[in-house]
């Protein structure tokens, strides 16, 4: 990376797309916060079950496993600024009958659950478009850059979405839903002002090993798992932050801390929500006028590190004070790996298989937060919360031992930029 690319900082706004994009991955990352916020509480109110709040997590992520192999040829075969409009506008109806249901005399869970699969569907089509659509928007040398600052936008959001949730939830789920229904509505108008169209890639005919039909089509939809396969930096990149987040995360046993264990109500909640995307939001500052080029896999294995240890100390705390700044360094080491991880992910990947490889990554994403919010909830009714969260952690720390010795190319991976 040359020194001008290293000061790039904000001068990426300067590109009016990108500009939108980060208006509407704002908007968006903030909807989606203050959903979690409210379906949490919501949940937990109505079953005091861990294993409804773990069930949550699971209705998110079956859409997304199954339409993996679909999303990412969707985003590679359609405007990728169509796919979010549609995308956003369609997670702004589900909202919206979010709102309805939570606010009616509907005494059955099941409704929720049937919204929230909604949601999630749309969000599986959009986040590989979202992935996929950034280095269309800016030159090469400010993509890593335009990374850090898109998920500044994110972390943004998930530091107002919970606060603003867990306030508005004074007033009720409903007007929590009914929030973010605009939301989302108004970043699916956003993208209609948006100028790039990225180069779609054309239907082929019989490919080089002369399959056709199905045979071709299923060759072309898994083209992204192998690819990943295929090489070790981006699976061991891409598979460590799965494992860790998987064991590691505690959101989904949040709505049980802020009840139970810290005694804090939903305003609590979200606070304790928002601590994470705090620390991630000061370290995507950092990274954006400091990025990283040296030592990269010495700094993504070590910030997984540090995320188990505070894992477990948040876990064993029943002080709000001292569960904060836990959270708050958990924060900060996430950013780093996601940083990492993203950067490594669609640098190393040519952009006729950036979408499949993003629908993947968005999987192994999706797989690390919400089967991990399903394995807290499971083992959160058989050992308790503060059991699952602390085993979690340890477990996390095992993994990053692991992970070291099956990829020494990540490992000793120097330049992030080569």
């Amino acid at each position: 990376m040359s020194d001008a690319s290293a000061n790039v900082g904000w001068a990426v706004f300067r590109i009016r797309d990108y500009s939108i994009f980060f208006v509407c991955r704002l908007l968006s990352g903030m909807a989606y916060m203050m959903n979690d916020v409210a379906l949490g509480w919501l949940v937990y109110d109505r079953t005091h079950s861990p294993l409804a709040l773990g069930m949550v997590g699971l209705t998110i992520f079956a859409p997304n496993i199954l339409l993996v192999l679909v999303v990412g040829q969707v985003a590679e075969r359609v405007d990728r600024r169509a796919i979010l409009i549609c995308s956003f506008a369609l997670m702004s109806l589900s909202s919206a009958c979010l709102a309805f249901v939570s606010e009616s005399s509907i005494a059955a869970i099941w409704p929720i659950f049937m919204l929230v699969a909604l949601n999630s569907v749309a969000r599986a089509f959009a986040n590989p478009a979202s992935q996929a659509i950034v280095p269309t928007l800016v030159p090469r040398e400010m993509f890593s850059t335009a990374v850090a600052i898109s998920s500044s936008a994110y972390q943004t959001a998930i530091i107002a979405g919970p606060a603003i949730g867990g306030i508005a939830y004074i007033w009720g789920p409903g007007f929590v839903f009914s929030l973010t229904a605009l939301a989302f509505g108004v970043a699916s108008l956003s993208m209609v002002l948006m100028q790039t169209r990225a180069r779609q890639t054309p239907l082929a005919g019989p490919d080089a090993q002369g399959r056709t039909g199905f045979a071709a089509r299923w060759h072309i939809l898994t083209a992204g798992f192998r690819f990943i396969a295929g090489r070790p930096l981006v699976l061991g990149t891409i598979s460590l932050d799965l494992f860790a987040v998987l064991l590691g995360g505690a959101t989904a046993l949040l709505p049980i801390y802020a009840a139970d264990i810290l005694h804090t109500g939903p305003m609590g909640l979200g606070t304790l929500r928002s601590m994470p995307a705090i620390g991630a939001f000061t370290m995507s500052i950092v990274l954006t006028h400091f990025p990283m080029n040296s030592k990269t896999g010495f700094r993504m294995f070590g910030a997984v590190g540090i995320f188990g240890a505070f894992t477990i100390v948040f876990g064993l705390s029943t002080s709000f004070w001292l569960s904060i700044p836990a959270l708050i360094i958990m924060g900060c080491a996430d950013m780093v790996s996601v940083y990492i991880r993203n950067t490594l992910v669609q640098m190393e990947t040519p952009d006729d298989m950036r979408g499949r490889v993003s629908a993947v990554n968005t999987l192994f994403v999706g797989a690390s937060n919400q089967l991990g919010e399903f394995e807290s909830g499971v083992v959160a009714s058989l050992i308790g919360p503060v059991g699952a969260v602390v085993a979690g952690g340890v477990g996390t720390l095992l993994i990053v031992a692991l992970w070291m010795r099956f990829f020494p190319e990540l490992r000793d991976r120097d330049k992030l930029v080569a």
